[in-house]
């Protein structure tokens, strides 16, 4: 099972295997070389600390979706703490057919520490 995390401050509290990116151009590289095999689950937060957000990564997951291929991913997990932000993020891959839903407070997920 591939899981892959994009979060600048959060683990799994599980210990689940994890691909983890701490920042969205991070996130982009992974999901680039990803691209062409299966991300079981792509859990995304919204703010990625300063400036930086997890659009340049949800423009990559539109992006191959507007060329007709959609990365394989079987969930999105938004997990921000950010309301506004993560509501934008499932509304955009959604559109784009992306299974997208907000886990915002999931215990899967706590801060390092």
């Amino acid at each position: 099972m591939t899981t892959v995390l994009v979060d600048d401050l959060r683990d799994f509290t599980d210990g689940r295997p994890a691909t983890v990116a701490r920042t969205s151009a991070e996130g982009v590289t992974l999901l680039t070389a990803l691209r062409g095999s299966r991300i079981d689950e792509l859990w995304l937060d919204h703010d990625l600390g300063g400036d930086d957000t997890i659009w340049p990564v949800v423009e990559v997951l539109e992006r191959a979706a507007f060329e007709g291929t959609p990365l394989d991913v079987g969930a999105v997990f938004v997990h921000s703490a950010n309301p506004p932000g993560a509501a934008k993020v499932v509304q955009a891959l959604t559109r784009w057919g992306y299974p997208v839903r907000i886990s915002t407070g999931s215990p899967a997920l706590g801060y390092q520490g």
